[in-house]
């Protein structure tokens, strides 16, 4: 069986300043596009199955760069919903709350259609991205599965996969344009390979 292959977006102008990004559908820097075709040999020497993706551009744009095809788009990879700090950076909301941490606070409620979400909630929705993985692999030649998505979300998933709880996605840290892999040591889900930079 092939291994799951996490690719985080390239570089967008909010990660570059660290204003929290959820369904703000900002593109890719320039960085960021090269951070993506960067990716290409690398995964060029993989045995790659399926490809799934957050609908996000930043996420659609990262996979065709980094040369990935026939992407499938799935929702539930989209970001953590931050509600009310979209945009915001963690200094700004430390100047009010200074102990904040996401992991553990949350986030507050944001406009119409974006109350924010839980670890929990995301746990969730990462379950149901491992389902369908899990299907893939059933149903596939023994190739890779690969997602594109994003930061918070990818560790979230990390955690479920390896078993822990949503909020131990604290525990892997995820930089923009990276590959991870996540594959099986005697019948147990592990970490391969962690935040690789080609």
């Amino acid at each position: 069986m092939g291994e799951l292959v996490l690719i985080r977006h390239g570089e967008t102008e909010w990660s570059l300043s660290g204003q929290h990004t959820s369904y703000t559908d900002l593109p890719l820097t320039e960085h960021g596009e090269d951070q993506a075709r960067s990716l290409a040999p690398l995964l060029a020497s993989r045995h790659v199955w399926c490809v799934i993706s957050s609908p996000m551009q930043r996420a659609q744009q990262t996979a065709k760069l980094a040369g990935l095809d026939r992407v499938r788009l799935d929702p539930d990879l989209h970001e953590w919903d931050y509600g009310g700090y979209e945009g915001v950076t963690t200094r700004d909301i430390h100047r009010t709350r200074p102990k904040w941490d996401i992991w553990t606070d949350g986030v507050i409620p944001g406009p119409e259609g974006h109350p924010g979400e839980t670890p929990e909630q995301i746990g969730e929705r990462a379950d149901r991205v491992l389902a369908r993985v899990e299907a893939a692999f059933t149903n596939g030649d023994g190739g890779d599965v690969v997602l594109v998505a994003h930061a918070h979300f990818l560790r979230v998933l990390t955690a479920r996969r390896l078993g822990l709880p949503p909020a131990d996605g604290a525990l892997f840290q995820l930089a923009t344009g990276t590959v991870s892999r996540l594959g099986t040591e005697h019948g147990r889900h592990v970490l391969t390979a962690w935040n690789r930079l080609p």
